[in-house]
């Protein structure tokens, strides 16, 4: 896959795509870190319905990257960070594995990252499974780094690690 990639702000009539990317993702990625009860929690149907409710709720906090002839491959959520509204947050970004190593989820990180800094965020925050290697290794090479923060939410049962990354300055054109 080498056609011409463009990422836009995501509308309700992307529920489907989003969905279906969270849950290749989902399945795929996380088959070797996540318990088969919890990876089943999810299907086609609760995937597309989550993504629903996501660009409901928030449509501008969502961006989808679209590769020409392909559709939707990757997505991109975020806002405030829940924790401390001073820093923004990445929610979740999610690439299908069929389209990963092109560069889809750097380019919606850089994407989402301008669109924090655009509402006055100097640094954001994200979450990330501290067994998902191939993730972590990603961030690290945009530039996030952890902070000391870990968690285990109860909904997946696996801990997890805070990492964080200065934002950098809009430079007027």
């Amino acid at each position: 896959m080498t056609a011409p990639v463009g990422v836009r702000r995501a509308v309700a009539a992307d529920a489907d795509a989003a969905g279906a990317v969270f849950l290749a993702c989902w399945h795929r990625s996380y088959e070797d870190l996540l318990p088969p009860p919890v990876l089943a929690g999810y299907d086609e149907a609760s995937a597309v319905a989550l993504w629903r409710r996501v660009l409901a709720a928030a449509p501008d906090g969502v961006l989808v990257a679209e590769v020409t002839g392909h559709g939707v491959r990757g997505v991109v959520r975020f806002g405030a960070d829940p924790d401390d509204a001073r820093h923004g947050h990445v929610f979740s970004l999610y690439v299908h594995p069929d389209a990963q190593g092109l560069g889809l989820g750097r380019t919606l990180l850089h994407a989402a990252a301008g669109k924090l800094r655009a509402a006055g965020y100097a640094t954001a925050t994200l979450w990330v499974f501290a067994g998902n290697h191939a993730a972590r290794a990603f961030y690290a090479a945009q530039g996030w780094t952890p902070d000391g923060g870990t968690r285990v939410e109860e909904a997946y049962g696996e801990p997890e690690v805070r990492l964080r990354r200065n934002l950098p300055a809009i430079t007027p054109t």
